[in-house]
């Protein structure tokens, strides 16, 4: 009697959702007698929902056996599927692949057309997305099939959510994330189940996160917050979750709040056991601490996520930069760049690399990842990709002494982030055009873009980026001069009688940069010889 009521507390729990009550309930029950294999299979899933993955594979496997000795084969291979995603979700590759062998046995032992064979068709899939997403998509196309004419809605979420997945790596996330927000829908509706709900909510968000949808990411991942609040015990995905929080948190300027989301992330993924998303988890802090100007903390952190599976890169190259390493900043970015492939993961080191590569003065390296980033970014639908890729741009003008040029893609970046209320991305395009102020002459323009970029800076806790910006403004010229920082520096090595080549190579700029800076110097001191510009010069003190 005691067994029988605790199973029917297990099964009141799970439809209640209480997952901790039903496992404890159900594994009193299954150390008393042998269970359903109904009941095993939910002793399985809250086991897997509150993190007891040792539990969840026992109870999958009792209920694959329980399964083939009443002679239902194709409930058996339901159970091998998920004992295989469980298990290659965790890193067990192998014995996953095993138990889908199974899996596929029992399925043709059963000998008919069923929904458990487009379940067969989703680890192939899968795999397939990251390097064939073409492939992928026909094979999620007939995963999705076989739902519909089974009716199996889980199938048919599956198939949508791997269609939505493929599209986005395949250069159509319009069309991606249509369907991944129709299958969220469904979950929402609670038309799925537990499991895959929660890999729908985790999924959509990562494509967010990929597609650079910021507005997107954070209803979503506020979706997704109160999904797991409704569930107090839910392990699995509540740091997948955190993480999510935490890079929405930290692109809308809530730095203290993104720290604590990541920090917890770190946590809950540490285990016993660790998860493999754990990496993430401690790459998104370290991420934060460089924003903030922690840079010891935030090499560990890098170090951390690496023993962890998780590639340190952009964020590591960036930090060296913040070091003083520039160098072996772009030895490390130079290497990344060669090796992914990945369109998806390429958006977002090109950026980065820009910025490592200028501050070594490979201008031709950095034009060539701007002029790659735009053309990813370009059609694209992202607001921010476009943004960040016109930074880039800007960036890249600004370092070849384009001044005029670097205006227009900076002021096209700075108000796509005014539009998406991210201050630390407001802030840094203030100070490049700051820059492009500067160098045209235009002294309060620049002291104005600095003094508010240094006030954001500040209000974030960029500690590093606010002295940068506080070091700018101190740095503008007072003495009325008509001349940019950079037409100083050409006037100076004129002066010294070197001719225009030897001035570019000593300012890493073109001959023709230096001839355009020569005839502006004529013209903004009154003189038409070189002579003269250099008595005008020790004249006025301007060098």
């Amino acid at each position: 009697m005691a067994a029988s009521e605790a199973v029917r507390q297990g099964r009141e729990a799970f439809a209640r959702k209480k997952w901790t009550q039903a496992f404890e309930a159900l594994s009193r029950a299954a150390d008393a007698m042998p269970l359903e294999p109904e009941d095993l299979q939910h002793l399985a899933t809250a086991a897997s929902l509150i993190g007891e993955d040792a539990a969840a594979a026992e109870a999958w496997t009792r209920a694959y056996h329980r399964f083939l000795d009443r002679g239902e084969p194709l409930r058996a291979a339901r159970c091998a599927f998920e004992m295989a995603m469980h298990l290659m979700e965790s890193g067990e590759m192998a014995v996953g692949g095993a138990w889908l062998g199974r899996a596929e046995r029992a399925v043709e032992d059963a000998g008919e057309d069923c929904a458990e064979r487009g379940y067969l068709l989703m680890p192939g899939a899968i795999e397939a997305c990251s390097t064939d997403p073409a492939g992928a998509l026909e094979l999620f196309l007939q995963v999705t099939a076989i739902g519909e004419r089974f009716g199996d809605r889980d199938l048919v979420a599956n198939g949508r959510h791997g269609q939505g997945r493929a599209l986005i790596r395949m250069g159509q996330p319009a069309r991606g994330m249509a369907l991944l927000d129709d299958v969220l829908l469904s979950a929402i509706a609670g038309e799925l189940s537990p499991i895959l709900t929660g890999v729908v909510y985790c999924g959509l968000i990562e494509a967010c996160h990929e597609v650079f949808d910021v507005r997107r990411a954070a209803e979503w991942t506020e979706a997704l917050n109160r999904w797991c609040a409704a569930q107090p015990d839910l392990v699995r995905y509540r740091g997948q979750c955190l993480v999510y929080r935490s890079a929405v948190y930290q692109a809308r300027g809530v730095w203290s709040a993104a720290l604590g989301e990541a920090a917890e992330a770190c946590r809950q993924l540490s285990g016993p056991p660790a998860r493999p998303e754990s990496g993430s988890a401690f790459y998104q802090c370290a991420e934060v601490h460089r924003l903030r100007g922690e840079l010891g903390e935030a090499e560990r952190l890098y170090r951390e996520a690496a023993a962890r599976g998780r590639d340190p890169q952009p964020g590591l190259a960036l930090l060296r930069v913040a070091q003083g390493d520039a160098p072996a900043a772009a030895a490390a970015i130079r290497r990344v760049v060669q090796q992914e492939q990945d369109v998806a993961t390429r958006s977002r080191i090109l950026g980065p690399a820009v910025e490592v590569l200028l501050a070594v003065a490979d201008l031709p390296g950095a034009r060539a990842a701007a002029g790659e980033f735009a053309r990813i970014a370009e059609g694209s639908g992202s607001a921010c990709l476009e943004a960040t890729a016109a930074y880039a741009d800007g960036l890249v003008r600004l370092a070849e002494d384009d001044a005029p040029g670097a205006l227009g893609p900076l002021r096209r970046a700075l108000e796509a982030w005014h539009a998406l209320e991210m201050p630390y991305d407001i802030a840094r395009a203030r100070m490049a055009i700051g820059r492009c102020c500067r160098a045209l002459g235009d002294a309060d323009g620049a002291a104005l873009e600095f003094e508010a970029a240094a006030r954001t800076f500040e209000a974030l806790g960029a500690t590093r980026d606010a002295a940068e910006a506080s070091g700018l403004l101190r740095a503008e010229p007072r003495d009325g001069s008509p001349l940019s920082a950079r037409e100083r520096e050409v006037l100076r090595l004129l002066a010294q009688g070197k001719t225009n080549r030897a001035i570019g190579d000593a300012l890493f700029i073109s001959e023709k940069t230096v001839a355009r800076h020569v005839g502006n110097i004529y013209v903004k001191l009154g003189v038409s010889t070189r002579a003269a510009a250099t008595a005008h010069a020790y004249h006025h003190g301007l060098v």
